[in-house]
């Protein structure tokens, strides 16, 4: 079953990019987007990804925490945050626990099974204010700028 607004979210601990764990209760007092995606350096994921980028210093000022979180392993995060130059940290969830108690695993769109790529963007107190699934990796920045605006 997939989250909605106004529940608590998932809680989780994931390893970074750079191998330290990330823990969602660490993140209150902030609010975070947590955009879950298919494949690191794929060519959806990776306009996703770098549209974030080009957009970081709005996004940074709104005091938001971004992270990406896929399948991918912490090696694969690594390499594509580097080549891309990504200001933010990716989660790898390989076993797709997290991926899974958000509601994200499962028939995509396209009728295959895997990510469907989805965005939450939790509240300082640590509810989820907004649920966007399946998310176009094109129209992704609008909706992140619209809703960190609000």
């Amino acid at each position: 079953m997939t989250v909605t607004a106004g529940q608590p979210a998932p809680d989780f601990s994931l390893a970074d990019d750079t191998g330290a764990t990330v823990h969602l209760a660490d993140l209150r007092g902030r609010r975070v987007v947590l955009y879950f995606y298919p494949k690191d350096d794929t060519p959806g994921c990776t306009r996703q990804a770098c549209a974030l980028r080009d957009d970081w210093t709005e996004i940074e000022a709104t005091g938001a925490r971004v992270y990406g979180v896929s399948p991918d392993t912490v090696e694969s995060h690594a390499e594509f945050r580097a080549k891309f130059h990504l200001p933010f940290p990716l989660l790898a969830d390989p076993d797709r626990g997290t991926l899974e108690s958000y509601g994200f695993w499962g028939e995509r769109p396209d009728g295959r099974v895997g990510v469907i790529r989805s965005t939450v963007l939790i509240g300082e107190d640590g509810t989820i204010e907004r649920v966007w699934s399946p998310v176009d990796p094109d129209a992704h920045l609008g909706i992140i700028r619209e809703a960190l605006a609000a």
